[in-house]
């Protein structure tokens, strides 16, 4: 993996570029991820695409400066700098949860400058939904922030795991450690915490209504057993968007490229040729 020397961009972000041929991929994590969640497909990937692994503001490495630019209108603005700062053209954006949220409001964005070739949503935020427990938790304000700070960081993090994948009895140690690392700063829960209050846009009626707008290929991939963003908001993605198809993950909750790394990554590759159709997914 390569950090991108920082003064390529001025942005809050932390940016990591793995390949250096093919036509440019974007990946962004979900609430409290970081890069981390795609280590799995992260070298396939590369060995086609040039690869750019973002951790988005106040998340993994990027950096968690003290203002109240949280909304997912800010952290898209900031993807859409660096997509168009580095000149991207014919990028695919990939987007797991709160990150799939975000891609589509890049995709909003970039529609008239023909710089997105294809969208892949993991799990991805798109409408009104009920907050899972984690998010609502660190909603909390000066309560989260003094409960982020007293408990064990470990102890936290393998608890919100558990509940958002299929087998907890597969969470490991590293994944605990790499998502609770970040969490050991106070400017990064004060982050997160602003980055949780302002989670759903006020005009996510009106974003989501223009989601029949985004006509790139995409393939949407849901776990069976997801209890964070329901499959049915899969469903409803791939009634609404012109050019989908859905992929569901049997035995899988919240975190397909970790929890089935090569069967989600098969179907992926397979997107990224073009193998798959725009057919609803096998029930």
């Amino acid at each position: 993996m390569k950090p991108v020397p920082p003064k390529e961009y001025a942005l809050p972000l932390h940016v990591e570029r793995h390949g250096t041929d093919g036509s440019p991929i974007v990946l962004l994590h979900g609430f409290g991820g970081s890069s981390f969640s795609w280590r799995y497909w992260i070298p396939a990937l590369a060995a086609n695409h040039q690869v750019w692994a973002v951790d988005l503001k106040a998340h993994g490495s990027a950096p968690a400066p003290e203002d109240d630019r949280y909304t997912p209108h800010d952290h898209a603005e900031l993807i859409c700098r660096l997509i168009i700062q580095q000149d991207f053209r014919n990028v695919t954006l990939f987007g797991h949860s709160m990150g799939g949220g975000i891609a589509l409001l890049v995709a909003l964005r970039l529609l008239e400058q023909g710089r997105l070739e294809r969208l892949v949503l993991v799990a991805s935020a798109a409408y009104a939904q009920r907050l899972p427990p984690f998010v609502k938790m660190a909603c909390q304000g000066r309560l989260a922030a003094v409960f982020f700070t007293l408990v064990p960081k470990r102890v936290l993090i393998r608890w919100i795991l558990r509940t958002i994948v299929y087998d907890p009895s597969a969470i490991s140690g590293a994944q605990v450690e790499a998502y609770a690392e970040p969490l050991r700063s106070a400017a990064h829960r004060r982050g997160l915490i602003k980055t949780a209050r302002d989670i759903i846009p006020p005009d996510l009626e009106q974003l989501s209504a223009r989601f029949v707008e985004i006509d790139v290929p995409t393939l949407l991939m849901w776990g069976r057993h997801d209890r964070v963003v329901p499959l049915s908001v899969g469903e409803r993605l791939l009634e609404e968007l012109p050019n989908a198809t859905l992929e569901v993950m049997e035995e899988c909750g919240h975190l397909p490229p970790e929890e089935v790394p090569k069967d989600s990554l098969k179907i992926v590759e397979s997107f990224l040729r073009g193998d798959v159709s725009s057919t609803p997914s096998q029930e």
